[in-house]
């Protein structure tokens, strides 16, 4: 379970900007939706530990990473979360099995154990990278260098992983394949996946859950495989957030009780021609 409580502000100059996230979900992957400037890279870097909340928690899967009444603040490597950046941020000068393998290394450990090479091979093969283990990122494709970067944040089996806009920096002919391919990946690792993105695509295609942000807060949460959404600012004015239908369920819902959803007003004829 992600389960993040968390209040922080950032300035630059006479620019500030207050981060209010409350958010809770058992979903194997989860979205933070919403426009650029929302608040949802602060979330991403807060729970990292990039920045550091005024307020409140952070735990995942019953570990606590953050939580300021008890004056834990656990550092990037102890909080064991993988971080996809939106540009992927790979060592130009470093090749392909060295970037996969920087996050098994130390300053007095240069080189990886016997266990973590074979590690790292493993993961080249899982991405179909052995064979340009040699190259640099300069060399390769925007998909090859989402692979690397994948496998670097996995190498070092994290109990999270965290996605920065994963499919920003790609060709638009491309993305279709690799999201199914980032589906397949975050299946079989079996972790908790919080992705920020603000293409609605990315969200239909991935996400078991989607929290709406705008300007810092969330607004609204989604059951992408219920079809329905709840008013969390609401709720978190105290006040009730009923669940609002979609209306896809709703014609789901008018064809269990035995209604014809075609004959329902605002129904969409084009829509309603293909129901049987």
């Amino acid at each position: 379970m992600i389960d993040i409580d968390l209040e922080l502000s950032v300035a630059d100059g006479r620019r500030r900007f207050d981060l209010g996230v409350r958010l809770a979900t058992e979903a194997p992957f989860a979205a933070l939706y919403g426009p650029s400037g929302a608040g949802k890279s602060l979330t991403l870097q807060a729970v990292a530990g990039l920045l550091r909340p005024a307020t409140g928690h952070i735990r995942i899967d019953g570990r606590t990473l953050f939580d300021a009444s008890r004056g834990i603040d656990l550092p990037t490597p102890a909080r064991r979360v993988g971080y996809l950046f939106q540009d992927y941020a790979l060592f130009p000068h470093l090749t392909v099995w060295q970037n996969v393998a920087f996050g098994l290394t130390t300053w007095w450990r240069r080189r990886p154990s016997a266990r973590a090479r074979d590690e790292v091979r493993a993961l080249l093969d899982g991405f179909g990278l052995t064979g340009m283990a040699g190259s640099r990122p300069q060399a390769l494709s925007g998909g090859q260098r989402q692979r690397v970067a994948l496998a670097r944040a996995l190498a070092c089996r994290p109990q999270a992983l965290l996605l920065d806009e994963p499919f920003a920096a790609l060709n638009p002919m491309l993305r279709s394949t690799l999201r199914q391919e980032l589906g397949e990946v975050c299946r079989r690792w079996r972790i908790p996946v919080l992705m920020i993105t603000h293409d609605a695509e990315d969200v239909l295609e991935l996400a078991d859950t989607a929290f709406l942000f705008e300007a810092g807060r969330v607004v609204r949460e989604i059951d992408m495989r219920a079809g329905t959404c709840r008013d969390t600012l609401l709720q978190g004015l105290g006040l009730p957030a009923p669940e609002v239908e979609t209306p896809l369920r709703q014609s789901l819902r008018r064809m269990l009780e035995g209604d014809d959803p075609r004959s329902a007003p605002g129904a969409n004829p084009a829509a309603a021609a293909r129901l049987p």
